[in-house]
């Protein structure tokens, strides 16, 4: 039994409507966007320091 990809291709141009922007629509994500980046931007990924490895001699 062979499995086959189902994918579901959308033929849209517009998601939601084709209106332009309200000037009230466009503060509010301006504003969400402002808040979200100044949340995430405290969370730093953690700095990976080089080891280096020891000679041996024996």
């Amino acid at each position: 039994m062979t499995m086959k990809n189902k994918k579901l291709e959308l033929n849209v141009d517009f998601i939601g409507g084709q209106v332009p922007l309200t000037k009230e629509e466009k503060e509010a994500i301006s504003k969400y966007i402002r808040e979200y980046k100044a949340k995430h931007s405290d969370k730093k990924k953690p700095v990976r320091t080089s080891r280096t490895r020891e000679k041996v001699t024996a």
